[in-house]
């Protein structure tokens, strides 16, 4: 079970963009970082706390997954052996290993779908677990851009070299600590993945057109005469 945590890509796409991440930043920055953001929401906290949660609270759907998934695997290698059979046959019958190959193909899809069906209480769960990760993720970010006197920090991936001293990905995880220490692994009923981030990111932009609204000048000028 852990391997499927390990696995499971934290979508940091609520990461809402600050003016400190603008472009124009770039060339007046005096001290540049770099911080693995994924990687920080996984070595957290509340994600290594809600995953082990989860690993006891969904234990006999997980139990139920991992059994079916190995009965469903060896009724697939019986149907790949029987594909193999008809490759190696000759002459070959082009009609019998197209239908061997579908019958491998049908399997996979049905036998992924059912295991799918059975772990999505489990997916479910880490969804949320993730969704309000990434919720406070920004203000983890700048907290951490602050302490260290940052003002660019930048993926580890677009960078060609650097010093170690540059990441300060574990200082973003201790900002996280602070600011979200634990979250919780039960979905409210109606939840959908994503559904947080996509809530507050709606907030913010009624929020700014509210502003724009608000700070726009009032007409003037005398009214038109009529005849």
């Amino acid at each position: 079970m852990k391997k499927i945590f390990a696995a499971s890509a934290l979508a940091i796409a609520g990461l809402s963009v600050s003016p400190m991440f603008a472009a124009p930043a770039v060339a007046q920055a005096r001290a540049v970082a770099v911080a693995d953001v994924r990687a920080a929401a996984g070595r957290s906290n509340a994600f290594t706390v809600a995953t082990q949660q989860i690993e006891t609270t969904y234990k006999a759907t997980i139990d139920q997954q991992q059994t079916r998934g190995q009965t469903l695997q060896a009724e697939l290698n019986v149907l790949v052996a029987k594909y193999n059979e008809e490759v190696k046959k000759t002459p070959a019958n082009q009609a019998a290993i197209q239908a061997a190959g579908k019958a491998v193909q049908d399997k996979r899809q049905a036998a992924s779908a059912e295991l799918g069906q059975i772990g999505a209480p489990v997916d479910l769960a880490i969804a949320y677990v993730e969704d309000q990760i990434s919720l406070r993720m920004n203000e983890a970010i700048k907290a951490a851009m602050t302490a260290k006197k940052v003002d660019l920090l930048v993926n580890p991936e677009a960078v060609i070299a650097r010093e170690n001293n540059v990441d300060i990905t574990d200082a973003v995880v201790t900002e996280l600590n602070r600011i979200l220490p634990n979250v919780s692994i039960t979905p409210p009923a109606g939840y959908q993945p994503g559904q947080l981030v996509q809530q507050r990111n709606q907030q913010l932009m009624d929020q700014a057109r509210a502003a724009q609204g608000a700070a726009a000048p009032a007409p003037t000028g005398s009214q038109p005469t009529t005849r």
